[in-house]
């Protein structure tokens, strides 16, 4: 990508105002181009729509629209669209779910801002980053030692942590109770357990679900 001519395209999105400013300055600054800024999801998911940027850096907590549904609803209308996930920490459920949101950057917010840069640089070019702290999580996470189970799997899981019923998941999630009995039995195969809840348990212990 020739940066003189096609500089690349950015949306930042944080709902803390100082570090906003602060981070689109210094992205700027380095030659990228701020198309938007956003102060909370919905209205970063507007911006990444409307503009279609190259990759957009997005907070992973923000009021109305976590960064994590955020880039699966930008997957479906911006798929050309590269998200890079800001975060304050990395927990395995998390850092997961955001890989199967289709997130292709993860950068720590103690991160020095060069690997922001580098982080952006790299998904607006089609690749991947992955913050060198965060790696070795992502890395236990997707070993063979831990079942992976699908996205649908682990909503369930979690909804069945908070004590509803297959219904109830199901009314939830727009699918019907049988469904859910699949989802709960295909989880409960992967986790090896003998009931539904030694598989929310041990979904929790291994950080599958939070």
């Amino acid at each position: 990508m020739n940066s003189e001519k096609n500089p690349v395209t950015c949306v930042v999105a944080d709902d803390h105002p100082a570090v906003l400013e602060a981070v689109a300055e210094f992205i700027a600054q380095a030659g990228i181009e701020i198309v938007a800024r956003a102060r909370d999801g919905e209205e970063a998911l507007e911006k990444i729509e409307q503009h279609k940027p190259d990759v957009a850096l997005v907070d992973v907590r923000m009021p109305k629209l976590g960064g994590i549904e955020l880039a699966r609803r930008a997957q479906r209308s911006a798929p050309d669209t590269g998200i890079v996930l800001y975060t304050g920490y990395g927990d395995r459920a998390q850092l997961t779910e955001a890989l199967d949101a289709g997130v292709r950057g993860f950068v720590l917010k103690e991160a020095p801002m060069d690997d922001l840069l580098r982080a952006l640089e790299s998904v607006a070019a089609g690749g991947t980053y992955v913050d060198p702290v965060l790696a070795g999580t992502l890395a236990v996470s997707m070993s063979a030692n831990v079942p992976h189970l699908t996205q649908r799997e682990r909503d369930v899981l979690r909804l069945l942590a908070d004590g509803l019923a297959n219904e109830e998941i199901g009314k939830r999630l727009f699918i019907s109770a049988e469904t859910v009995r699949t989802h709960v039995r295909k989880a409960m195969e992967k986790l090896d357990a003998d009931t539904r809840t030694q598989a929310v348990a041990r979904a929790l212990r291994d950080q599958l679900i939070s």
